[in-house]
């Protein structure tokens, strides 16, 4: 594994930026002190000469590069760098005009801006720099042919030699300098890096897009040596059904996305490795940085779950099966009761006294509230044990709500509730299961009545919506707080408080809701407490597409006095 280096003392860049631009002014600096003391002392030497006397003002002109490098010193930047390089080649360009170029007695000053592009340390300005001295050159070409060849001075044009080679020396120093300080922060920023890696929990690997490892950094899982990722590669380390998986990770990883995939280790086949991958995208070609961590435990837990799981459903399972026979065995002797008590109570063979008649009219409709309770549950219990078979067949949706009406008018009756219908005036024909939807029409429209108090209204409409039923039942009852209508439509889950709760077993909505899942279809409820509630049942059963009306269906009222 390659262990991490002892990272070098991390670098700061404003710091290293404030030493570069120090070095620079006082580069300009001693390049603006050098040139104007060899000026003076030209004049001092009091060497008369046409050419002497064009060279110190042409001196001076290069001198004054340098006296605009010491803004340097205050603030830099990259226009600052490149606008003094302009000046630099003006500068050059003036002098060479003024001395002869190249055969004056300035002619080392013609290569400064060359020199002053290696100081100023960008590799773009270096082409720049060239063209400064370029133009110098030619403009003091230009000048011998137009005024002839100044005066000879072999001791001025070997001071400016040497100042030239001094100044480009100092210079070449300054961007060596200036690439050690870059490497140097680099170097820093590499180890840091490094050294963060190496502290993560888990092991980090550098690799390339086949899985080979490059680097490796951190603690490596016990089942997952490392060795092996270098000389084989992460695949070869994967218990094989595994690889495949882990190979299309690595192209996922390869294509930009970040990755996760759990293999089990080819030498611990008992250990579970989890592997984050994702692309290194600062590298050419472009890596793969992946993260493994020992997630045996995890998997140990999850593999837990799923088997709780299962026999969580196989014990449910059970249960729905045993309520199922259960239900069944006892509907037989419940069927009994109930026709032996009507017997008695409509005193088929012969007179009793009232008490017994009184009795016989309890036992009855015990007997029926039981066997409606059976059946519900009954029903429930084959849906969950996978055992209701619908049985589908066309019929028109009309005449499944009027049958389902007639069943709770005499309840609606009892109450003075009012029943009203809103069906299309042309049939309705759907494929679905006749008994199942007649089932939901009943239970909705005993719950609206159930829950409605005398004087109010329960409302039942069935429509077409493209390839859809909906049939919702609306009632002016006491409705639902908001808190109880997530539990509706769950086994023996009721809403209200006890005297509504005593009403009813909890199964009408949970059997509506099933019954319609059956028929890939879903049940919604709204409600208001004091207002009412709708609840609506949305089918993909409609076969045929009924004519439209000018109205959308009509209101038809139950018949009392059937």
């Amino acid at each position: 594994m390659n262990a991490p280096v002892a990272p070098s003392p991390p670098t700061d860049p404003a710091a290293d930026d404030a030493r570069g631009g120090s070095a620079l002014a006082a580069w300009h600096a001693g390049w603006a002190v050098t040139v104007g003391l060899t000026a003076l002392a030209a004049v001092g030497l009091g060497q008369g000469g046409e050419g002497l006397d064009l060279a110190v003002p042409a001196a001076l002109t290069m001198a004054t590069p340098g006296l605009l490098g010491l803004i340097l010193l205050g603030r830099d930047g990259e226009a600052l760098r490149a606008a003094l390089l302009a000046a630099w080649a003006l500068a050059a360009i003036a002098a060479s005009g003024l001395s002869g170029g190249l055969t004056g007695p300035l002619g080392g000053f013609v290569f400064m801006p060359l020199a002053a592009a290696a100081a100023l340390g960008s590799s773009r300005l270096v082409p720049f720099g060239a063209l400064g001295s370029a133009l110098a050159t030619l403009v003091g070409l230009i000048a011998v042919a137009v005024h002839g060849a100044p005066d000879a001075s072999p001791g001025m044009a070997a001071v400016s030699a040497l100042l030239t080679a001094g100044a480009a020396a100092m210079a070449l120093r300054l961007s060596a300098a200036r690439q050690t300080r870059r490497l140097l922060a680099v170097e820093g920023a590499v180890a840091q890096a490094e050294t963060v890696l190496a502290g993560q929990p888990g092991l980090t690997l550098v690799l390339d897009a086949s899985g080979a490892a490059l680097a490796a950094y951190g603690a490596a899982p016990a089942a997952l040596p490392v060795d092996p990722l270098f000389e084989e590669g992460l695949v070869a380390a994967v218990h094989t059904p595994d690889r495949p998986a882990v190979l299309a990770a690595l192209a996922k990883a390869a294509a930009g996305s970040e990755v996760h995939v759990r293999f089990a280790p080819r030498l611990a086949l008992d250990r579970r490795i989890l592997l984050v991958l994702r692309r290194l995208d600062i590298t050419e070609p472009p890596r793969l940085i992946a993260l493994a961590l020992d997630a045996t435990l995890q998997h140990a837990r999850e593999a837990g779950l799923e088997a709780a799981r299962a026999e969580a459903e196989v014990q449910n399972a059970g249960k729905s099966r045993f309520l199922a026979n259960m239900s069944h065995e006892l509907r037989t002797p419940l069927n009994a009761v109930i026709g032996f008590s009507d017997i008695m109570r409509q005193r088929l063979f012969g007179p009793i006294p009232d008490r017994y008649a009184g009795y016989a009219q309890s036992i009855h409709e015990a007997g029926g509230h039981l066997l409606d309770l059976i059946n519900d549950v009954l029903d429930v219990s084959r849906i969950e044990a996978a055992r209701y078979d619908l049985n589908i067949e066309r019929f028109d949706v009309r005449e499944m709500v009027s049958e389902a009406l007639a069943l709770v008018r005499v309840q609606a009756d009892d109450k003075g509730v009012d029943l009203a219908a809103v069906l299309p005036p042309a049939p309705l024909t759907v494929a679905a299961d006749r008994r199942a939807l007649k089932q939901i029409a009943l239970n909705l429209l005993s719950n609206a009545v159930k829950f409605t108090p005398a004087g109010g209204s329960v409302t039942v409409r069935a429509e077409a919506l493209g390839p859809d039923l909906e049939l919702t039942v609306a009632d002016t009852g006491v409705g639902v707080a908001p808190e109880d209508l997530a539990r509706l439509g769950r086994p023996f889950e009721q809403a209200g408080g006890a005297e509504q709760r005593a009403q009813g077993t909890g199964l009408g909505l949970s059997l509506v809701r099933s019954l319609a899942e059956l028929h890939h279809g879903a049940m919604s409820i709204d409600s208001t407490p004091g207002e009412g509630t709708a609840v609506t049942v949305r089918l993909p059963v409609v076969i045929a597409t009924p004519a439209r009306a000018d109205v959308e269906g009509e209101v038809i009222p139950l018949d009392r006095s059937a």
